[in-house]
């Protein structure tokens, strides 16, 4: 059962919501692809430069995860669903796979890794959130959520790469998804 009246809204206001919907289930399949590739990522990030930036990386690893299933209510409120079959949902993933680097001793290249996946992750909900801005509240409240989080993992690694700083902070020790959580509950 659908939320009829919450699609119904979301139409009226011009949004097309089949693709809202395509948007929504690659993200959803982008994020839960990345929560697994990020568990191996960190996995390697060892030694002196990589012990450092394990933290870096479970927090957006789980922050991920979150973002995943705070999605998923979404999706199935607009009526759509998320495919059968995992590796059919792998395969419409809105970012490509964060594959380990040919050489995993190269903690920098690691890094280049889950940067390219963060950048891919702001690029998507960038699209979502002009896509729902003024039209679907909603929608448009959680992609900018998991916008915020994502633009701040992509500074985090930005950083860690000497590409200036970015004025973010890593978040406190047990904290994770500080704008999603409400979405969480």
């Amino acid at each position: 059962m659908t939320a009829k009246v919450a699609r119904t809204m979301v139409e009226k206001a011009g949004v097309d919501v089949n693709k809202l919907l395509d948007l929504l289930v690659k993200n959803a399949a982008a994020e839960l692809t990345t929560y697994y590739y990020y568990t191996i990522l960190r996995t390697n990030l060892i030694g002196f430069d990589g012990e450092g930036l394990k933290k870096i990386a479970e927090d957006a690893r789980i922050e991920d995860r979150n973002h995943f299933e705070a999605l998923v209510p979404r999706i199935y409120e607009l009526g759509g669903k998320l495919p059968e079959d995992m590796k059919a949902f792998h395969d419409v993933s809105a970012c490509p796979p964060a594959y380990l680097p040919k050489d995993i001793s190269d903690v920098k290249e690691i890094v280049k890794v889950l940067l390219k996946a963060e950048q891919c992750a702001v690029r998507g909900y960038t699209e979502i959130c002009n896509m729902t801005a003024g039209k679907d509240h909603r929608t448009y409240d959680l992609a900018l959520a998991i916008l915020h989080e994502e633009i701040e993992h992509e500074a985090w690694f930005t950083e860690f790469l000497g590409e200036g700083p970015s004025g973010h902070f890593l978040r406190p020790t047990g904290v994770n998804s500080p704008y999603v959580s409400k979405f969480l509950h």
